[in-house]
């Protein structure tokens, strides 16, 4: 299966939480589908650090923004949208489909992976692809067959309303990535589905 590239990076909130506009018509050879940058989808952003042999750090999606400045602007408009797409395509290029990504690790210059804190930042119009289910696999593996998730405290440390949901994602891709822990894995499930009840968004 191909790599696809899904977009770029455009800024940083802070030095885990990314966003990435997603490339559209005419950015790219092929252009991403929704289902490819969709919540909770695995990408690893490739920095371009000089001189500095690094790999990728790896991140999940955990939100969409639209980007539309036309919004809320008033009057009709003497071009319909097929003709601005003939005589205006750079209207059309101001409005972005926007994702946010949490970085959860990183893959070394030796194909090693590695979950936490990456000590190096991605930089401004980084290369982001959608994983492959092989590689999300390996980045969670402990060496055993056994699933790995230690940046699910980091996560819950985010206090985003939608971590909890994001959690819930993520097991359920890797309950069909490692079959043989899928009864752990439907306990953590169950536990955060709990507690995402129980307990107030933070």
């Amino acid at each position: 299966m191909q790599q696809l590239s899904i977009g770029k990076i455009v800024k940083s909130n802070t030095h885990i939480d990314y966003i990435c506009q997603i490339n559209g018509l005419g950015e790219a050879l092929e252009a991403p589908a929704p289902a490819d940058y969709a919540f909770g989808s695995f990408v690893a952003i490739k920095p371009e650090h000089i001189g500095q042999p690094v790999g990728s750090l790896v991140g999940v999606v955990y939100n969409t923004m639209l980007l539309n400045p036309d919004f809320g602007s008033l009057g009709p408009r003497l071009s319909t949208r097929q003709e601005l797409e003939i005589f205006s395509p750079d209207y059309l290029a101001e409005t972005a489909t926007l994702v946010g990504i949490l970085t959860l690790g990183w893959l070394d210059a030796s194909n090693g992976y590695h979950q936490g804190v990456p000590a190096l930042a991605a930089t401004v119009n980084s290369p982001v692809r959608r994983l492959l289910n092989d590689e999300v696999r390996l980045f969670h593996a402990d060496g055993q067959g056994q699933p790995l998730m230690r940046y699910a405290s980091m996560l819950l440390s985010q206090h985003d309303p939608l971590i909890s949901s994001l959690l819930m994602s993520i097991l359920d891709n890797l309950h069909g990535l490692f079959p043989q822990s899928q009864k752990r894995l439907m306990v953590m499930r169950n536990n955060i589905a709990w507690k995402s009840i129980v307990q107030p968004a933070g």
